[in-house]
């Protein structure tokens, strides 16, 4: 939904602006010549996992059948620094504070028949990205640009250190490390208002990294790699 949104968003926003835009006076004409510049964003983000199962075994009197990872919605916080490299280029610094969780489904074959599983992974992020932003030429007060980079991820609601000694299907849990490395690829459109920038951008970071920790339950058993996933619409301001 976030990413369709993003698009249609995006997508009007270039239309109406390329090519019903007539010649107006320019707002902050000396913005991109600046050394560097400031700024804050908030976002809603859509988070998940890429899952990578291994193939199906019966173990004991349980077998799991099926492992799928569900995404769920969260927001982000964060503020923006950006030094400008040149009219086109510039290198962004945007720290930022994620609130979103994820989950797992499971259907395992037991006595009582087929049983699905929930596990929820609630995760509180700590993001710390860097990009470089590629902008096009400015078209009177807009512009749209595209940026790739990558990011370090801590994840403070992490639950690696958790007990998980319960003999109950239902009340063991997926621990999920705590540190994660991921790479980004996103695209936006820059608004030149009056006293500030805004721009909406929509961003897509995958993780490098495997982040179950495999501690050979049930439920970690039959998954080989679990790796993040978000896209992120945010809508940034700055000044």
């Amino acid at each position: 939904m976030i990413k369709r949104t993003g698009i249609l968003l995006l997508f009007c926003a270039t239309t109406t602006l390329i090519f019903g835009q007539r010649e107006t006076t320019q707002n902050l004409p000396k913005f991109d010549h600046r050394f560097m510049h400031f700024g804050f964003l908030i976002g809603l983000n859509s988070a998940d996992f890429v899952l990578d199962r291994n193939p199906p075994t019966v173990n004991g009197v349980d077998s799991i059948y099926r492992v799928e990872p569900l995404a769920a919605k969260g927001f982000n916080l964060g503020i923006i620094s950006a030094m400008h490299l040149s009219e086109h280029f510039s290198l962004r610094f945007t720290p930022n504070l994620a609130f979103t969780s994820r989950s797992i489904d499971y259907d395992v074959n037991t006595f009582e028949g087929i049983q699905t599983y929930n596990k929820q992974i609630e995760s509180t992020l700590i993001n710390f990205p860097l990009s470089v932003k590629y902008k096009s030429a400015r078209v009177n007060n807009f512009s749209a640009y595209i940026l790739f980079g990558a990011a370090y991820s801590l994840d403070l609601a992490s639950n690696v250190n958790a007990e998980n000694n319960a003999t109950l299907l239902k009340d063991m849990i997926v621990k999920i490390k705590r540190d994660d490395y991921m790479g980004e690829i996103g695209f936006g459109t820059d608004f030149y208002l009056e006293y500030f920038k805004f721009g909406i951008e929509l961003k897509m970071s995958y993780g490098i990294k495997d982040l179950l920790l495999h501690d050979g339950t049930p439920f970690t058993n039959p998954i080989e790699q679990l790796r993040s996933k978000m896209f992120l619409l945010s809508f940034t301001f700055e000044g």
